[in-house]
């Protein structure tokens, strides 16, 4: 039994089995619409969620399943006391795998310890979000067609940012990546990021304050929306929220074929007049997540064709 709790739970030709998996379920809905027929899986989200969660129930639909599960901890259990480990022994004996958010990192670790089904984490406080990055590398590889020898700008919250961790930590295994860190000195990327997966990988990267000076150089712009939820003071949430927004006027230095991403949800970092942009990308990252968990729930359940 596979759990996916982080990124590099998954080797890179799992992921590349992955990606051609999805992009057969693009072009052929049909023939996937039974795989998973008798399947139940649970949506546990100890943290509130609307892209993921959905995500998730409506991959397992359309591959057949059903889905039980709840989308807050105020209806679950947790309200009463319970505790994570408890919890997720009892639905893994409901169900044939779980999906699981919650804001405590590690918490999905503390699950796959107990459960009789496959574990996959949909996001552990400020730590991890697996599901996100694989969206997010199906995305890269329909719009760039590789992975190797790109330059990748993460932008705002990079301290807190789970979908940035994943990602830096699945690009670390692809070779000609160069990375660049756009934040405040509040919210870096963390210590332990650059130490453990980009120097120790010897990927070469540049941490900036401001997004105009190295925007024209970037493939990708990665943009993040400041975590208020993260936050334990509100007036540094409020001094930092706006310090980064994309507008046409700073896209207009960027190169054509930029790829704009976002993991969503979107408050003010990126102007909605570059929505109709060929270069913004956020909501195919929407779709391409769908087809990535449906080729992940069968590759866990065993039932890849």
């Amino acid at each position: 039994m596979k759990h996916i709790l982080d990124i590099t739970d998954l080797s890179v030709e799992e992921i590349g089995r992955l990606i051609t998996v999805a992009e057969d379920i693009i072009q052929n809905a049909d023939q996937y619409q039974d795989v998973c027929k008798r399947k139940k899986l649970a949506a546990l989200f100890f943290e509130p969620s609307t892209r993921t969660r959905l995500s998730f129930e409506a991959a397992m639909l359309e591959l057949g399943g059903s889905v039980i599960g709840f989308s807050s901890a105020a209806s679950s259990s947790s309200a009463k006391g319970e505790s994570v480990s408890d919890t997720v022994k009892v639905v893994s004996y409901y169900a044939d795998i779980i999906a699981m958010r919650h804001p405590k990192e590690g918490a999905p670790v503390a699950a796959a310890a107990v459960s009789d089904v496959p574990i996959i984490n949909a996001g552990d406080g400020g730590h991890n979000h697996p599901t996100q990055t694989l969206a997010d590398l199906l995305t890269i590889h329909r719009e760039k067609g590789r992975f190797n020898d790109i330059t990748v700008g993460f932008c705002g919250d990079l301290k807190f940012g789970r979908t940035v961790h994943s990602l830096v930590s699945a690009l670390s295994r692809y070779t000609g990546i160069r990375l660049v860190f756009i934040s405040p000195e509040e919210l870096k990327i963390p210590h332990y990021i650059k130490t453990d997966i980009v120097e120790k990988n010897h990927m070469p990267y540049e941490e900036t304050r401001t997004m105009e000076s190295v925007l024209p150089e970037l493939d990708i712009l990665y943009m993040t929306r400041v975590q208020g939820e993260r936050f334990f003071n509100e007036a540094d949430y409020i001094r930092l929220r706006d310090c980064y927004i994309l507008t046409p006027d700073k896209l207009a230095a960027a190169k054509k074929d930029l790829c704009i991403l976002h993991p969503l949800p979107r408050v003010n970092e990126i102007s909605r007049s570059i929505d109709k942009d060929p270069r913004a990308c956020y909501f195919k990252q929407v779709e391409n997540g769908k087809y990535m968990r449906m080729a992940l729930i069968m590759m866990l359940l065993g039932l890849l064709p």
